[in-house]
């Protein structure tokens, strides 16, 4: 019998495979970086590999040993944003060892979506224009980087909705339907918000997040005694 074949360890990576690959993340993150910008100022048929590129100061040629094109740039640049929130919107609404009511959880998925825009605006101007609380993407080359996540966030946006209506602290009606209320809420809020639609240095406020919140209390939340 022949005697069984020891498993092969993975070594680790090399120090200079390790700058290698840090280099590679580094310049991918930058031609998303300045894909944001780009495709969030003149949409994306009008925009071009080439602005891009100059953009983020690299050669034409470069940017298709990161990205196989334009569409492909387009959809990455929401997946990038993707993979970092939906960890952060899990963590806030399924976390069991928090004892949060699900009121605050929905005050704090309020903070949560607004505030992620907020310190990525280019990204939120880009997301405002080409999609919405109805996955309703212009130009339809972002919908297989994001359906799967906006349908996860809508399950967990109505779970949270379930849980609020069985503890008696959110309105009646169809958990689904509310939660795609409250994604328009968010939408349209985000969509005024001078911190992400806005270059000047202290925009004027239309609306304060205080003020919102309110608005999201009145509508989803069953007033207390």
């Amino acid at each position: 019998m022949t005697a069984p074949r020891a498993k092969r360890r993975t070594e680790p990576a090399s120090p200079r495979e390790q700058r290698r690959l840090s280099q590679l993340d580094l310049g991918r993150n930058q031609l998303l970086d300045a894909a944001e910008v780009v495709f969030g100022r003149r949409g994306f048929h009008e925009a071009s590999i080439k602005e891009i590129a100059e953009l983020a100061e690299f050669s034409v040629g470069s940017v298709y040993s990161f990205f196989e094109n334009k569409d492909d740039l387009f959809r990455q640049l929401f997946a990038r944003r993707g993979h970092e929130f939906m960890p952060l919107m899990r963590q806030l609404l399924r976390d069991e060892t928090e004892t949060m009511s699900a009121r605050e959880r929905l005050h704090r998925l309020v903070d949560l979506q607004i505030d992620y825009f907020r310190r990525h605006p280019r990204f939120g101007r880009l997301y405002l224009r080409f999609s919405g609380p109805a996955l309703q993407i212009g130009d339809r080359l972002a919908d297989e980087a994001v359906v799967a996540n906006f349908h996860e966030a809508m399950e967990l946006q109505t779970e949270l909705f379930v849980a609020g209506q069985r503890a008696g602290e959110f309105q009646s009606g169809d958990p689904t339907a509310l939660a795609r209320l409250f994604s328009g809420l968010v939408g349209a809020f985000q969509a005024v918000d001078p911190a992400v639609i806005s270059d000047e240095p202290t925009p004027q406020e239309s609306m304060t997040l205080t003020e919102f919140h309110a608005i999201v209390d009145r509508a989803f939340c069953v007033a207390s005694d």
